[in-house]
């Protein structure tokens, strides 16, 4: 796996907690402005531009495109954010509660995502690439990073944790309570740059644990552009896959596809035990109350066909609700487990949907298992938590 120092565009000591933003995907336009609110230094004027246009403009526009680039040659120019003077790797941690994980930024090769070294477990959206690719052709630059995942390497380990004895570069607790401290680990002429260099070289495959699309997209740019300077390659932090937190991805639907209550609890009884904790298990809200749902993987079921949410769709979702396709079904919402059981609780309660399911999370060893057999898992499968912060880092093109 080919890896490489970037030249940072980053934001300056003081500034950097707040420019550094939740991603684009994670909140919608009114979201995205309130948190912006009052704060012109916040990513979120490059990543959700939409935010500083008339009400309604669509954030796929050429208008928002535009009005990203303008946001970020205003952070530029105002000395908001800084470019570094030479290519360095840095060391990115995140704290949450009592769970930290330290990862790598650095640049990754779009033709290792290409050739398949760096694995996926997703299925991308045609229009959700277009749009990441339209972002990256505007503003000529790398401006949210992927999330990847590697399979623990103690050398790596060591290299990271020397970095972090140092004095932070940034460090500080976002609004939402998740800590952020970054710490340069080497310049590009470094001894322990080259030794990062061949130590990743010697790892076969690395994940993509969140960021399918910038992935997809960066990509995209790169073969437009004949693969040629930093356009070949591509912004992502780097995690060893112990240190990682997969919270569930729990699904909301909005009616019961015309069956009574009775009816409704009879089907589910065919496929799954009503009250009853065992092999396998979710949980049903529904009606004001929870109901534990529980069922055995049948004998021979493959590593895709085994996971919870594929058991759900197969058997309850599919069949009984009528969601054929939950990528497309505007009768299906998903939620991240971050938001809790109230969360759920809330959108059935108000009569916005008729039944709620929170799942158990899956694991990064099914994760890697799917993606090395080349398979897909369902949509909204994982949920990972820490999110990376927007804006600490820009991969300038």
């Amino acid at each position: 796996m080919n890896i490489r120092p970037f030249a940072a565009v980053r934001p300056n000591r003081k500034d950097a907690a707040l420019v550094a933003s939740v991603p684009y995907d994670v909140v919608d336009t009114a979201e995205a402005k309130a948190l912006a609110e009052g704060n012109p230094k916040s990513f979120l004027h490059v990543s959700r531009p939409e935010i500083d246009l008339a009400p309604g403009t669509d954030c796929s526009s050429p208008e928002a495109y535009a009005q990203a680039k303008r946001a970020l040659d205003g952070l530029l120019a105002d000395g908001t954010l800084v470019k570094d003077g030479e290519p360095k790797f840095y060391a990115y941690r995140q704290t949450m509660g009592g769970h930290s994980q330290t990862g790598i930024v650095a640049t990754f090769d779009t033709k290792d995502y290409i050739s398949g070294v760096l694995k996926q477990h997703e299925k991308t959206r045609r229009d959700k690439e277009d749009d990441r690719t339209r972002h990256i052709e505007t503003l000529s630059a790398h401006t949210g990073p992927a999330f990847l995942t590697y399979r623990d390497d103690p050398a790596i380990d060591l290299i990271v944790m020397d970095a972090c004895r140092g004095e932070p570069l940034y460090d500080f607790v976002a609004e939402d309570g998740i800590g952020h401290t970054v710490w340069e680990i080497a310049g590009a002429s470094s001894c322990m740059a080259d030794e990062l260099q061949e130590l990743f070289a010697r790892i076969p495959v690395a994940y993509i644990a969140d960021g399918h699309h910038r992935s997809a997209a960066a990509a995209r740019y790169a073969k437009e552009h004949g693969f040629e300077g930093e356009s070949r390659w591509f912004m992502a932090v780097i995690f060893p896959a112990s240190q990682l937190r997969i919270l569930s991805y729990n699904r909301l639907v909005a009616d019961l596809n015309g069956l009574a209550d009775e009816e409704f609890l009879s089907r589910v009884s065919r496929s799954f035990r009503i009250g009853e904790k065992g092999e396998r298990n979710c949980r049903m809200y529904f009606r004001g109350r929870w109901h534990d749902l529980s069922w055995s993987i049948e004998q021979g079921a493959d590593a895709v066909s085994s996971l919870d949410v594929a058991y759900l769709q197969e058997r309850l979702l599919a069949p009984v609700l009528g969601i054929g396709d939950p990528r497309t079904d505007p009768r299906i919402s998903f939620m991240g487990g971050i938001r809790g059981d109230e969360a759920l609780m809330a959108k059935v309660d108000s009569g916005e949907n008729a039944v709620a399911f929170a799942m158990e999370p899956v694991t990064v060893g099914e994760i890697m298992s799917i993606a090395d057999a080349g398979a897909i898992m369902p949509p909204k499968s994982t949920w990972f938590e820490p999110k990376l912060r927007s804006g600490l880092f820009v991969h300038a093109i």
